[in-house]
């Protein structure tokens, strides 16, 4: 009796699996807030400063609000309870300190090169503090103002050496990672409506990361984007759609006049000649959930003829390996941001093979990594600007 009791008193007492991932979650999050905001408060107040004690008191206080209320925030943002009023909180405060952590790593250099020319503390130190902070300071409203305005236009032209003649001068405005959350950007979505409206463009696109919720919680939002006028509308997922019901969207979008993409293609024609646009959804629907849903690009190709010059949306430049093999044309992707906020385009780096803009792969495969237009968790983009790009195909 007792043998077999063992295993099914041992199987009670271990933790369950989710609370083990709740566990190492909170030992990340402690961490990573830690080094976040221990690294900016020791470059501002450090003891070869010699700050008075009541800056010194008033400093360390605010770090400290902020070092304990952004992980409960930041839960209650991204967690279950999705809060919005959290997430308003949490987001800006995260992209401040982010790049209060960066930029006190860069000024590292600037007390060494002090320090080598003999400037002496506490006058090194306190001059290191006071550019940190102009520089955080004048980082973070220029990176606001950035991300909170309609994008400019980004033009390039893209050559196809196959596209037949009559397709050249064909206009692609493409749009990507519009992201919107908890801040309403209605009013700002109608301006971007606009702007791509004025490009007059051929063809218009949208390759994924509309949102970040629901349709019915971004539905104010995201509406203006019906009022896009072009011939042809096309639409893929992003990763993000599959954080919040991807087919949803996909049906929302059609609702709004858009093609979905969802593994298929669209052929465009003039005067006989033939260009193709494919979309596949994004590599994380695989592992979504939902039924239906996962990157399939024989599928989306399926029924191209050999000669067609295509045309490929996907969310991920990552992509492009698979693309550059199948032989598509050009590649139309976002999901980088640019790197949103620097320096995070070297970890971004690490994952996707192009940052931005227009690079070639293979022989015949060309990828435009666009932007965004918006901006994903902090309202912020510092040197990495926003942008509605607009190519212009032209033939050999």
């Amino acid at each position: 009796m007792a043998d077999t009791d063992a295993p099914t008193t041992a199987a009670a007492s271990a933790p369950p699996r989710a609370t083990r991932r709740r566990v190492v979650f909170g030992l990340v999050l402690f961490a990573i807030t830690t080094l976040l905001f221990a690294a900016p408060w020791a470059a501002l107040f450090a003891p070869s400063a010699q700050w008075p004690t009541p800056v010194v008191v008033v400093g360390t206080a605010v770090f400290a609000v902020g070092y304990l209320a952004f992980p409960v925030l930041l839960v209650r943002s991204l967690g279950r309870r999705h809060s919005d009023r959290a997430a308003r909180v949490a987001l800006p405060l995260l992209g401040v300190v982010w790049i209060a952590f960066a930029w006190t790593l860069v000024t590292h250099v600037l007390r060494l090169v002090l320090a080598v020319a003999g400037v002496e503390n506490p006058f090194r130190a306190r001059l290191v503090a006071v550019l940190l902070a102009v520089v955080v300071v004048g980082l973070a409203a220029y990176g606001h103002h950035v991300a909170m305005r309609v994008p400019p236009v980004r033009r390039a032209d893209v050559v196809l050496p196959r596209l037949d003649p009559a397709f050249d001068g064909l206009t692609i405005a493409v749009l990507a990672d519009t992201h919107y959350g908890p801040i309403d950007r209605t009013r700002w979505s109608q301006g971007l409506v606009a702007a791509v409206n004025e490009l007059r463009a051929d063809v218009v696109v949208h390759v994924g990361d509309i949102a970040d919720g629901t349709v019915e919680q971004r539905r104010g939002q995201s509406t203006p984007l019906g009022g896009v006028e072009a011939a042809h509308r096309f639409y893929v997922s992003g990763n993000h759609e599959y954080l919040s019901n991807a087919q949803a969207w996909m049906d929302h979008m059609d609702e709004l006049g858009w093609t979905s993409l969802h593994n298929r293609h669209r052929v465009l024609e003039r005067g006989g000649a033939r260009l193709v646009f494919a979309g596949t959804d994004d590599i994380t629907a695989a592992h979504s959930g939902e039924h239906g849903h996962a990157a399939d690009l024989d599928a989306a190709l399926a029924g191209v003829r050999p000669e067609d010059p295509v045309v490929l949306l996907a969310h991920q430049p990552s992509e492009i390996r698979k693309a550059a093999a199948a032989g598509v044309d050009l590649q139309l992707s976002g999901h980088t941001h640019g790197g949103q906020i620097w320096p995070f385009h070297l970890l971004v780096r690490l994952q996707q093979p192009v940052v931005q803009g227009l690079s070639a792969h293979g022989g015949r495969t060309q990828l435009w990594t666009s932007r965004g237009a918006g901006f994903w968790g902090p309202p912020f983009r510092v040197f990495a600007p926003n942008e509605i790009s607009l190519l212009t195909l032209r033939s050999r």
